[in-house]
Order: structure tokens, then C-alpha cells, then sequence
């Protein structure tokens, strides 16, 4: 096969694991023209120098280095940016993802679809929290966004290159790939697999991280938590129209029998207070995405080359 296979993956503090991975992806892609790129997310480890190892025996493993941590996505889009592939396969370190269904992804494509993703079957491996929040997310944010992403899908896929082209042809700082893909409406098609657990070391999204990027996908594919904020605003003021005409007929026609008391006012405050907060929250989200925007800061600082 002449075209040229481009495998992107994003690394971050995977010392223990590029060993492994390279042993297990290297023989998956001899019968290919292909190249490697690893692109380490500001790693404190020795993950840098693991891969120089073996990128100074082969000039196909290539590493961009960054000047520090930008997060996965952007390592992505980073990768993205130097693959010179007819098709690009996205893939994390860890192994949870195996390698070896990479050949069956590249025969889907060669039959014409432009994005394969990989489809997790099982995801016994994971904790039960993750199994949870990972179907929550989908389901909330196939409500809320108005591009329907596939569920059980990750960052594990290959892309044609006409849509590596059309993602960085995209200038927006706020990058939801897995959103990003599926709004461009390419052609698709799923290669099933079971996760496996993680060769070494520990997962890097904490469950900040996973509300961070929950959030980041909300909030670039759909405006309707502004009209949800909007309508508890009408609710709210609804029920305190209610509220007042309901004070004022028990104080003009059963005085004898109106008693003040704390627990409604209590609870009214705590109620509107609530409702405030949630949709200032909500229109700060969208504001932070604004000022970022706006910014128009690079997406990363590169440190280092190797092989590129």
C-alpha cells in the first residue's frame, strides 16, 4: 500500500507505557507506509526521552514536544496539524485501546467511509463512576447539542484526510473533537472493540478534568442552556407573580387568619437565589468561551522536534 498512514498519539507522563505501545503497534503497521507522532502534553517525566530512544532508530517515530501541559484536545489538533497522511488514526497510550483493530479501521476506509471511529462493545475495565458519568455525558449532551455525537465513542478513530483538513481549517480555541468531527457530517462508519485495562501508571482525567471537558462540549455545540436558563427565569418570575397575588388576597380578605411566616420567605430566597446563580453561571460559561476566542492566542507552544 502506498498511501501514507499517519498514527497521532497524545501523551502525557506515559514513560512506562511507549515501550509497549511501539512493541505491539510497530509489527500492526509494517505492512503500510506509515509515521508516528507523538505529541507529549508537557510531560514531567521521562516520557520525552523514552520516545527520542526510539525515534532516533527509526525517523517514521516523530515527537513534538510542548512548552507545557494544553490538554489533550489540543494535542490532538496538534497532531492533526503535522500528519502528512492520506489518513490519520488517533490513539491514546495507555493500550485501554487495543492497536490491533487499526487494520480493520484502514479497510473500512479504503472502502470509502471518511471517519471510522472505534466503538468500545464492553467497558468492564473501567470503575463503575466512569461507566456512569461516560453514558450521562452522552445522553445529556445529545440532548442539549444540536450535532448528534455517537456514544461510546472516544478519541480512537481514523479520519480521511479531506476532514484532518476541514478540523484544521477550525480556529476555535475551544476544541470538542469528538463534536468537531461529527458536525462536518462526513460519511462514518463503527469498528467494535472491548476496553482493556490500563498497561501502567494512572488515568490523567481527574474528575475535574471530566468536568471540564463535559462542559467545554456543552458549551461549543449548543446554546440551549441559555434558553434553559431563560426559562427558569420566566418560571421564577411566574411563581413570584403567583406568590404576590396570592399575599395580597390572604391579607385583604383573611386578615384574621394570616400569620406571617419565615419557612416561605426562606425558602423563596433560597429559591431565587438558586435560579440567579445557576443562570449567571450558565451565561459565564459562554462568556469564558467569548473571551477566549477573543484572545486569539495559539493553541500551543512548541519546545522540541524530533524527526519533523
Amino acid at each position: 500500500m502506498n498511501k501514507l498512514i499517519s498514527v497521532v498519539i497524545p501523551v502525557l507522563n506515559e514513560e512506562k507505557n511507549i515501550k509497549t505501545l511501539l512493541k505491539r503497534l510497530v509489527p500492526i503497521l509494517r505492512s503500510y507506509n506509515f509515521e508516528i507522532i507523538f505529541v507529549n502534553d508537557g510531560s514531567t517525566d521521562n516520557t520525552s526521552g523514552e520516545i527520542k530512544r526510539f525515534a532516533n532508530k527509526d525517523r517514521r517515530i516523530k515527537l513534538v514536544s510542548f512548552q507545557r501541559n494544553f490538554g489533550h484536545q489540543t494535542a490532538l489538533s496538534c497532531g492533526y496539524n503535522f500528519a502528512k497522511g492520506d489518513c490519520v488514526v488517533t490513539i491514546d497510550a495507555d493500550l485501554q485501546d487495543p492497536p490491533e483493530i487499526i487494520p480493520k479501521m484502514i479497510k473500512k476506509w479504503e472502502e470509502g467511509v471518511d471517519v471510522v471511529y472505534a466503538k468500545r462493545r464492553k467497558r468492564e475495565k473501567d470503575s463503575l463512576f466512569k461507566r456512569w458519568t461516560a453514558k450521562l455525558f452522552y445522553k445529556l449532551i445529545n440532548v442539549l447539542s444540536d450535532t448528534p455525537i455517537p456514544d461510546n465513542v472516544g478519541d480512537f478513530r481514523l479520519l480521511d484526510r479531506r476532514v484532518v483538513k476541514f478540523i484544521n481549517g477550525l480556529t476555535e480555541k475551544s476544541r470538542f473533537l469528538r463534536g468537531l468531527v461529527a458536525w462536518g457530517d462526513f460519511s462514518s462508519a463503527f469498528v467494535y472493540f472491548d476496553r482493556d485495562e490500563r498497561n501502567a501508571g494512572k488515568t490523567h482525567y481527574t474528575l475535574r478534568k471530566m468536568i471540564n471537558f463535559a462542559l467545554s462540549g456543552i458549551m461549543s455545540f449548543s446554546t440551549k442552556p441559555l434558553r434553559i436558563a431563560s426559562y427558569l427565569g420566566f418560571a421564577t418570575a411566574t411563581l413570584g407573580f403567583l406568590g404576590i397575588i396570592y399575599g395580597i388576597v390572604g391579607k385583604l380578605f383573611f386578615p384574621s387568619h394570616w400569620v406571617t411566616g419565615w419557612t416561605a420567605l426562606f425558602t423563596a430566597i433560597l429559591f431565587l437565589g438558586g435560579v440567579q446563580l445557576i443562570t449567571i453561571g450558565i451565561i459565564g460559561e459562554y462568556i469564558g468561551q467569548i473571551y477566549r476566542e477573543v484572545q486569539n492566542r495559539p493553541l500551543y507552544l512548541i519546545k522540541e522536534k524530533v524527526n519533523l
